[in-house]
């Protein structure tokens, strides 16, 4: 009896809690490849060009939503 309960016992303890130094977020992604970061950026002016062909006001209040969330999210950054 002893042989098989010392069997079913994790010889390690269960971590619940994450340990402090990996403290990153698994949905940010990390370490893009520079052509994905140019693809991402031709696919955002791409799709500003195809809303200023139907709106000119349209694609002004897009290019001014994107400066303005660039500058909000470059201040909480480093701040």
């Amino acid at each position: 009896m002893k042989l098989l309960a010392s069997s079913l016992v994790s010889p390690t303890p269960i971590q619940e809690t994450p340990l402090p130094e990996k403290q990153q977020d698994p949905l940010i992604a990390h370490g893009l490849q520079q052509e994905q970061y140019v693809g991402i950026i031709g696919l955002a002016i791409a799709l500003i060009a195809a809303v200023g062909l139907l709106s000119r006001r349209i694609e002004y209040a897009i290019i001014m939503a994107l400066i303005l969330s660039t500058i909000l999210i470059a201040f909480f950054l480093f701040i």
